[in-house]
């Protein structure tokens, strides 16, 4: 893994949005989902399952994963600086989480070689198509 600091999207090769998000769910049914998701965090809705997932580092991963792209893919849509700023927000939770827990980075670059939003936007890119990939472990 690449472990460069604060290098730019386009070293890293970051994906195109349209390329990143070409598997994902519609805006509003990913929106309903991560809601959801978010609620049985929070205790706000329960589990539909009786038991904690087998893996909760995972799981909350890809929580923050699917929570970024869908700001990120809103910010695509709607440009404006509030959008945006939430994008950032959750574009950097998830850098976080990954810097945290480096085993769980799917795609080929560490957090550690994306800077500070807004370039984490395209850390979440990357991610998010290696998890489509993947199968989407976690969910």
């Amino acid at each position: 893994m690449d472990v460069t600091p604060n290098r730019r999207h386009e070293d890293i090769g970051a994906r195109p949005a349209r390329e990143a998000y070409t598997n994902a769910p519609d805006l509003h049914r990913e929106m309903h989902q991560v809601l959801a998701l978010d609620a049985e965090r929070d205790g706000r809705q329960a589990r539909p399952v009786t038991r904690p997932p087998a893996n909760a580092t995972a799981a909350e991963r890809a929580r923050l994963l699917r929570r970024a792209a869908l700001m990120d893919r809103m910010a695509l849509d709607d440009p404006r600086p509030g959008p945006l700023a939430a994008a950032a927000e959750t574009a950097e939770q998830l850098l976080l989480h990954d810097r945290r827990h480096p085993d769980q980075v799917a795609g080929p670059h560490h957090p550690d070689t994306t800077a500070p939003a807004p370039t984490c936007r395209f850390y979440v890119r990357q991610e998010y198509a290696a998890w489509t990939a993947a199968g989407r472990p976690g969910t």
